[in-house]
């Protein structure tokens, strides 16, 4: 089939290299729009982007839905992977077979722009991968085929994301033939869960949270928008953690035994393993605690 794959993130290059290699045609990779990033902030490409011009793979990079129109009229069918975008039903019509969306949960589980870092935080155990037929819904199409995973207990998004990923040629493999024999995608049936964005505010730990809920906030919020709290008004995002046995007030923080503990909710503690104060480098958390000459007694804001 002639395929279009309007994808964003890295998470989508496993299925497009192997597209690349099926007897399947990438006619045409639709991304977004260069961004800026970084110091200084230059644009620069998505990593779907740079793969399709690496590979000369014809690419576009419409501002508007509605800048499709002329591009995907003859093909097949499209197969979006963390595009990013709302398509209109306008859109989704025009291709022949329509659009397929590879999801990075088993619908109609968490739905919506963070299921991977939804199912950490809330403690999932397992979770999986969805192809399904885009509608004007949330994630609500019918679906053609699903994998499943289970969630290593140490694994942040990042890791998640990745081993998520891989399985993506798989179930993409097993919708396409379905696709092309014709066989028609069974509706979504079970409890359904969202999985909103997550902003910058709701990743701010609260210390009085068990510690048990905030590690699963840093391993799910890692990297992006990443766990963070506040040190005489400086803020320091947290990347890794480790629960910890000690008794201290919530947000109290002591040094034992080398390792930076923070005190939670109902006398429980976090370990502070690698962290990124402002303006400075990535560095362990007790090295951060030593060039503040932290000895012990004092709070997160």
């Amino acid at each position: 089939m002639r395929i279009g794959v309007a994808a964003t993130p890295a998470a989508a290059l496993p299925t497009l290299e192997w597209l690349f290699e099926s007897a399947h045609e990438i006619a045409l990779v639709i991304s977004q729009p260069d961004r800026p990033s970084g110091r200084g902030r230059p644009l620069v490409s998505s990593d779907v982007s740079q793969w399709a011009l690496n590979r000369k793979i014809p690419l576009i990079r419409p501002h508007s839905p509605e800048d499709l129109h002329g591009y995907i009229d003859d093909l097949d069918c499209v197969l979006t992977i963390g595009y990013g975008v709302l398509l209109p039903e306008s859109i989704l019509r025009v291709p022949l077979h329509g659009f397929l969306n590879l999801h990075f949960s088993i619908l109609p589980a968490y739905r919506g722009a963070a299921p991977v870092q939804r199912a950490i935080e809330r403690g999932e155990r397992a979770t999986g991968v969805t192809v399904f037929a885009l509608d004007k819904g949330m994630d609500t199409g019918a679906i053609y085929s699903h994998a499943h995973l289970v969630i290593e207990p140490t694994w942040s998004s990042l890791e998640l994301m990745n081993a998520l990923a891989l399985l993506g040629p798989h179930v993409v493999e097993e919708a396409l033939v379905a696709v092309e024999k014709g066989i028609q995608p069974r509706p979504q049936v079970g409890a359904a869960s969202m999985a909103p964005k997550i902003s910058k505010t709701e990743a701010k730990i609260d210390w009085s949270f068990h510690s048990e809920v905030n590690l699963a906030r840093i391993r799910g919020f890692f990297p992006k928008p990443c766990a963070w709290s506040q040190f005489n008004g400086m803020v320091l995002k947290i990347f890794q953690a480790q629960l910890f046995e000690a008794s201290l007030k919530p947000g109290e923080i002591s040094v034992i035994d080398g390792n930076l503990v923070v005190g939670c909710a109902d006398s429980s503690a976090i370990a502070l393993l690698r962290v990124l104060p402002g303006g400075s480098k990535e560095m362990s958390g007790i090295e951060w605690s030593r060039g503040l000459h932290l000895h012990g007694g004092e709070r997160f804001d």
